[in-house]
């Protein structure tokens, strides 16, 4: 077996016998401890975004600490992921991405109150967070908070770089544009944000995210809409994908599910980032009252970056395009969206969009390897992370897709698995906090 095969088969059975029972177990165990916060508290998270809080501490705005935190979770994932999920597991992989989304919000909870908890003030005045503080400072667990950031800085490398400069580069590349010079203006326009820090990241990502989110579910929609007298047919399709009662899945119904699992969370994760640990990094700047509501806003992103993910799944299913030989990747959903128009104007949204999905994702990420690099070799060495990564762009343009997305795949699991123990071991105190603050609100109509 290949080096290839190798990693492939090591990203397979760690997130068959690692990451889904403890996915599974910790986001089940958590959903039932604090009553089904994922849905109970989902107005109050939508509502918390429009709150002020300036005498809080901290440096931006809970909408600017989301729209950076849905810089980082609105990629490359929610488009040319889709297909690959898809491709790989069949349209089943795309209730287990529900799945996965639903445990995971609420390991996405507790990770956000205790990067609140455990987050600390550096010296140029801004925050840092994130499970390396709360492995260290909380569970004492200094080694293994090293380890996450140091998974931390791969997945900045392949999830938030590699992956998506390779997704941009083939549709683009088919269009006629050169990969490396593509590649290159990409890295400049990376450098104008993040050499201006954290801040100058959540005023872009303010402006940004609604716009690409807006102009790519608007699409969507439209294609939706046009077929939907087909869409109760193509929901019943996933459903019997993803429990092996399809007639393509017969004699080998067992591995079909099993895959449909592995990639449907696999998928998850890299479209999320629900409960790797990332939320919790970019949100520690933001002006907090109290750890629980900062857990709460952020109930809002996995439930957005799902839809997203779902429009894009449905859209690939309606127009038939997972069934077309030879399409992967970004391509597969070009040609739906162009397809699902009539007009090859669909796949030109598709790729304006893609550009804007990326390369807020490469930013967010960004910030997140610099954080993470901070915490190993302090404040004074992390800039040379911003031009370490800048340098790295137009690497991903040349390589082999099926190779980033495994490497990608295999960083976002190690991330999670670590913060998953983190999460864990840290429970008791982020369900007596949630309680605590529910307590202390006062009691509606009084």
């Amino acid at each position: 077996m290949d080096v290839k095969g190798l990693l492939e088969s090591f990203s397979h059975y760690f997130t068959l016998w690692a990451v889904f029972p403890a996915i599974l177990g910790v986001g089940l165990y958590l959903t039932l401890k604090l009553r089904f916060v994922q849905v109970s508290q989902l107005k109050k998270s939508f509502s918390s975004l429009t709150s002020k809080n300036l005498e809080s501490k901290g440096n931006i705005s809970r909408f600017a600490a989301l729209s950076t935190v849905l810089a980082g979770n609105f990629g490359t994932g929610n488009i040319s992921g889709m297909a690959v999920a898809i491709a790989t597991g069949g349209p089943g992989a795309l209730v287990w991405m529900w799945v996965m989304a639903f445990f995971g919000a609420a390991i996405q909870y507790a990770s956000c109150i205790l990067g609140i908890s455990y987050r600390r003030k550096m010296g140029n005045n801004e925050y840092a967070g994130g499970p390396m503080y709360y492995l260290r400072d909380g569970l004492g667990y200094k080694k293994l908070a090293m380890l996450f950031s140091v998974f931390a800085i791969f997945g900045a490398v392949t999830v938030g770089n590699f992956a998506q400069i390779n997704s941009i580069v083939l549709p683009l590349q088919k269009m006629g544009f050169n990969p490396l010079y593509t590649s290159l203006a990409i890295a400049a326009m990376v450098a104008f944000v993040i050499l201006g820090g954290i801040k100058r990241l959540s005023n872009f990502a303010s402006l940004i995210v609604p716009f690409k989110a807006l102009l790519y579910l608007g699409t969507a929609a439209v294609i939706i809409g046009m077929n939907y007298d087909r869409v109760a047919d193509a929901l019943g399709l996933m459903v019997r994908h993803a429990f092996g009662f399809s007639a393509a899945a017969g004699g080998i119904m067992g591995f079909s599910v099993v895959k449909m699992i592995t990639t449907g969370f696999d998928r998850g994760l890299f479209a999320t980032d629900a409960g790797t640990g990332i939320v919790p990094i970019l949100q520690a700047d933001a002006r907090s009252d109290h750890p629980v509501m900062d857990g709460i806003a952020t109930l809002v992103a996995p439930l957005m970056v799902m839809i997203v993910c779902t429009a894009t799944g449905l859209v690939i299913i309606l127009t038939g395009a997972w069934l077309e030989p030879g399409l992967q990747s970004t391509n597969m959903v070009t040609f739906a969206f162009s397809k699902g128009l009539g007009t090859p104007v669909g796949g030109y949204i598709v790729v304006i969009a893609l550009v804007f999905f990326a390369y807020t994702t490469i930013l967010a990420w960004s910030y997140c390897g610099e954080k993470a690099l901070e915490f190993l070799v302090g404040p004074e060495k992390r800039k040379w992370f911003r031009y370490t990564f800048i340098a790295l762009v137009p690497i991903g343009s040349v390589m082999r897709v099926d190779v980033i997305w495994t490497l990608a795949d295999i960083a976002i699991t190690l991330m999670l698995f670590i913060n998953i123990i983190g999460v864990t071991g840290l429970s008791r105190q982020v369900i007596d906090s949630s309680r605590e603050f529910k307590a202390s609100l006062p009691v509606e109509g009084t």
